[in-house]
């Protein structure tokens, strides 16, 4: 939680500046019951297929994303969120750049 103090008033989608060709992360919370990080991601960047043992929530806080879970391409824009299951191969990648709030809760 890096210069974030507890029960004070953030914008979200300034937490994390996007940076050229890249795909910046911020952790906002991490405790042993799971994290919460937010990204940052340049036009054309993405996340390569991988599986997670836990479910996870993705919120898009700004710009439009494809999150594919099990072969299926979906397309998120600011607002929209789904949840990627656990032990599901999935994958993101930006048509154009996004933020999105990530979610993953150990249970």
């Amino acid at each position: 939680m890096d210069n974030i103090s507890p029960a004070s008033v953030q914008g979200l989608k300034d937490l994390v500046s996007y940076q050229q060709g890249s795909v910046v992360s911020r952790e906002i919370i991490r405790k042993s019951t799971g994290t919460v990080t937010l990204f940052a991601f340049d036009e054309g960047q993405g996340l390569s297929e991988h599986t997670a043992p836990f479910d996870a929530l993705v919120y898009i806080a700004d710009g439009v994303a494809e999150v594919t879970v099990s072969g299926q391409a979906h397309r998120l824009k600011e607002g929209e969120m789904m949840i990627m299951p656990a032990n599901q191969p999935h994958a993101l990648r930006a048509p154009q750049r996004f933020k999105m709030l990530l979610v993953m809760i150990k249970i």
